[in-house]
């Protein structure tokens, strides 16, 4: 099955910043939302935020204006910026499209960020 393919991840010293992408095998058309997830060690997959089609934005209580969602329709690319990293954040993210309530893709691999001194 179509995977997206997430990437940008690895470890990073607590306060450190992180750029991940979500590269589409397809075109992204412009009605679908962008979202991404994360899996702790040991935990539930829980919801990152999302970006939808019309630029409104909702981001998990976690992310405290630390992350950002943005995605370039050109590119087939959707993109996770995280700032302020803490070692709470150490998961592996994963990202995925949504349109017509339907994902447009299986789950893929993800990325692993750890976050240590």
């Amino acid at each position: 099955q179509v995977q997206p393919v997430e990437s940008g991840g690895g470890l990073v010293q607590p306060g450190g910043s992180l750029r991940l992408s979500c590269a589409a095998s397809g075109s992204i058309d412009s009605v679908s939302h962008t979202y991404w997830y994360r899996q702790a060690p040991g935990k539930q997959r829980e919801l990152v935020g999302y970006l939808r089609d019309s630029g409104n934005t909702y981001y998990a209580d976690f992310t405290e204006g630390r992350f950002t969602i943005s995605r370039d329709n050109a590119k087939n690319t959707a993109y996770l910026q995280m700032n302020n990293l803490s070692p709470d954040d150490t998961a592996v993210y994963y990202c995925n499209f949504l349109s017509n309530r339907q994902w447009l893709y299986s789950w893929g691999q993800g990325t692993q960020v750890t976050v240590s001194s």
